[in-house]
């Protein structure tokens, strides 16, 4: 599995997602958008299009359960997060996808820093680029570190050397993994009528931290 990483006290890998996969994901959003339950109450974003994909939690006040995912689409993403795990040697786990979800930015919207979770504290987010603006717009200081819609996580390392965040040149198709509480955030974007749109996947992780690297981990 071809993949890159980042250390930033805590991992975050970087993987490339399969063209059919990337392609039955942008299907789904684009022929059943009108039909996607709306987000926006569960999220932090400022950002008007937010819908969802699939909900598993047990917390109906929040939403109700639901899922328009196939299941060879959620066969991969287990297959990405288990590899996270692996690489990271958690063995000993029960994982569960918990909700994923589409946000469609528009100039001047943005997403704030913040963390995840779903029914646990404990488990794995991710971001997929599914579509970006061929221009992010004028970058009004600093130009020769552009920030206009990026992607940004925050470590948890310190020091004099150490890298702290992470804001990387985003591709169509990558797709970046990190724990809940890695906190992240993208910037705005202007003067552009085109959208930014990325996949969110949040899956909880039931582990020991002693014993979990001891066994092999499970899926629920």
């Amino acid at each position: 599995m071809n993949f890159d990483f980042v250390y930033l006290g805590q991992t975050v890998l970087k993987y490339q997602t399969p063209v059919e996969i990337f392609a039955g994901l942008q299907d789904i959003y684009e022929k059943r958008k009108k039909e996607l339950p709306k987000a926006n109450k569960q999220l932090v974003g400022k950002i008007q299009d937010e819908v969802s994909l699939h909900y598993s939690g047990q917390d109906s006040e929040k939403m109700h359960q639901h899922s328009f995912l196939p299941q060879d689409i959620q066969k991969w993403f287990y297959s990405i997060f288990k590899h996270y795990l692996d690489w990271n040697k958690i063995y000993k786990y029960n994982m569960k996808i918990n909700s994923v979800w589409v946000n469609e930015m528009k100039a001047n919207e943005y997403n704030p820093v913040h963390i995840h979770q779903g029914m646990l504290y404990t488990g794995l987010s991710s971001v997929m680029i599914m579509k970006l603006p061929s221009d992010m717009g004028e970058e009004y200081s600093a130009e020769e570190k552009p920030m206009n819609g990026r992607l940004q996580i925050i470590g948890a390392s310190a020091g004099q050397f150490a890298k702290t965040d992470y804001s990387p040149d985003m591709k169509l198709g990558d797709f970046y993994v990190f724990p809940y509480d890695m906190r992240h955030c993208v910037y705005p974007f202007n003067s552009t009528k085109e959208k930014r749109r990325t996949l969110v996947c949040n899956v909880d992780v039931d582990y020991d931290p002693v014993t979990s690297r001891s066994a092999k981990g499970q899926i629920e």
